[in-house]
Formats: C-alpha cells, structure tokens, sequence
C-alpha cells in the first residue's frame, strides 16, 4: 500500500469512496453533508487530501489532514494538528488501509512539531472509534460539539 497526497486524477475516485464509507451515517443522497464529503477537490484545495493506493494506483482510502490555518479545522487548538474524513472503501475495509491513514495523520503532525492530535467522529462511528483506540486516541468530552442542529459530534484526541 501506497501512502501520498491525492493527485488531480484521484479527486473524483476519492470522493466516490467517502461518500461510500459514509452512507449509513448520512440521511441519503439528499443530505447536504454529501455534496461535501463528495468535494474532494475543495478538501485538497483547504487542506491536505492524502490517499491510500493499492500497487496498481486504485485508492483505498483518503484522509483530510488539517494544518494550521485551514478553514477544516473545528476542534484543534494552537500546537495540535487535526483530521476529518478518514473514508476507506468498503471493499478495502478489514485490511489495514485505516489504520496506516490514522499512522500517516500522526507522523505527519509529529514532523512539524504537534503536541497532540485530535479530531471529532459521529457517536454511531464506533468502529472507527475502536481504530482510533487503538492507536491511543481518548476522549475530550470538552470538546464535543454540535455543527448543525441534531448533528452531535465527540471529539478525541492524543498526545504525540
């Protein structure tokens, strides 16, 4: 598996992928959120937009790495790095692609000096909240929030 930013010709297959990975925590292809998590171009734009391929250049799976400055961000505070959007596809999921995306976020922010990295997941996530577990990630219960009316996020983080 290949860990790299997305590239012009990954936009679309990415953004077919997070709106897989994400079907059952969305209200249909009507919900807003969709045309969002669809917009790989303007996440590659906003903030980093990294990918996992298999040897034969298909994406597994994508990450949206939030450095400082990025209108991504929502839970980060100053010295802490943050990701949305880790999507893999449901035909790639149980092999690995998550957890190297997850590594990949966490190397990444180490390298510029983050003390922490944290993010926020739907409660109804909880398979993505065992992988982020597993990698040392808690909750910050402070930091759970609200975007939109009945939209309710958690928000976890770790120590680098």
């Amino acid at each position: 598996m290949l860990l790299r930013r997305a590239v012009p010709g990954d936009l679309e297959q990415v953004g077919r992928i997070t709106v897989a990975a994400y079907a059952g925590f969305v209200l249909g292809e009507d919900d807003p959120y969709v045309a969002r998590l669809r917009d790989a171009a303007r996440r590659d734009r906003e903030a980093e937009l990294w990918v996992a391929a298999d040897d034969d250049g298909t994406v597994l799976g994508s990450v949206t790495v939030c450095p400082p400055g990025s209108p991504w961000r929502e839970v980060s505070r100053e010295g802490e790095g943050e990701f949305r959007m880790l999507a893999v596809d449901p035909a790639a999921q149980g092999r690995g692609v998550g957890i190297a995306l997850v590594d990949l976020v966490l190397e990444r922010f180490r390298a510029d000096g983050a003390r922490a990295v944290v993010m926020s997941s739907l409660p109804e996530m909880t398979g993505a909240h065992r992988l982020y577990g597993r990698r040392g990630f808690t909750r910050l219960p402070d930091r759970d929030f609200s975007p939109v009316p009945d939209v309710h996020l958690l928000a976890f983080g770790r120590d680098l």
